[in-house]
């Protein structure tokens, strides 16, 4: 039997988080690694999952509070373990004492060696909606999962993103909250047309080609 997927198969293996191909992850396992709960799509070996609460009590309140969206399970064991989310774009990041500031729904995995909080974007309060993103910062490699093809923009000038389409970037940058309250003016690809996320300083964001999953439509 003859086929270009035999040639291609099980030509990684490096250890820890690497890139099966850019919809899927694959985790050389030899100890534990966080995860988006529901992200595995095969493993092989001694591999062990279960629920990851929030680590502290502050985290839990938080997130109870915003609903940041990063429901966790903790991989551990010996193995090969592989993870995707809707066949999205997946990307890595490794941390070197630095830090990155990430919305929970592009979360797909992290090593468990990195710190990690909720924090509020500026301007955005609890009773307004609220914009409430993950922290990560050490030493350590994140898994982000892009809803299609994302652009990487270097911040020099003040920015403006959707804010369901920003998905990743730098925590030294300084974020608010910019409202668009013209009549008619539903100029941006997600649910908040009329909000978009303002980014300041010297940085990065990377901003995904779409605003998320579609909604279900409705019924009835």
């Amino acid at each position: 039997m003859r086929s270009e997927l035999f040639r291609h198969a099980q030509e990684n293996n490096l250890p820890g988080m690497s890139l099966q191909n850019h919809k899927m992850l694959r985790i050389g396992l030899n100890g534990s690694v966080l995860a988006r709960q529901g992200s595995m799509v095969a493993y092989q070996g001694n591999v062990d999952f279960s629920y990851e609460g929030s680590g502290s009590v502050g985290r839990f309140f938080k997130k109870a509070l915003t609903g940041e969206g990063m429901p966790l399970m903790r991989i551990t064991g010996q193995g090969d373990v592989f993870l995707a989310r809707d066949a999205w774009d997946v990307h890595l990041v490794d941390l070197e004492g630095d830090a990155i500031t990430v919305n929970g729904e592009n979360v797909l995995a992290f090593d468990p060696t990195l710190s990690w909080d909720i924090r509020r974007v500026e301007g955005a309060g609890i009773i307004s909606g609220g914009l409430f993103n993950t922290v990560f910062h050490g030493h350590g490699r994140v898994a982000i999962a892009c809803h299609g093809a994302p652009v990487l923009l270097n911040i020099d000038q003040p920015t403006f993103v959707d804010t369901d389409a920003a998905v990743a970037w730098s925590s030294s940058l300084r974020t608010g909250v910019r409202r668009t309250m013209k009549a008619g003016a539903l100029i941006g690809r997600g649910s908040g047309e009329a909000v978009q996320m303002s980014l300041e300083g010297q940085g990065f964001v990377l901003v995904q080609a779409s605003e998320g999953a579609p909604a279900p439509a409705p019924t009835g």
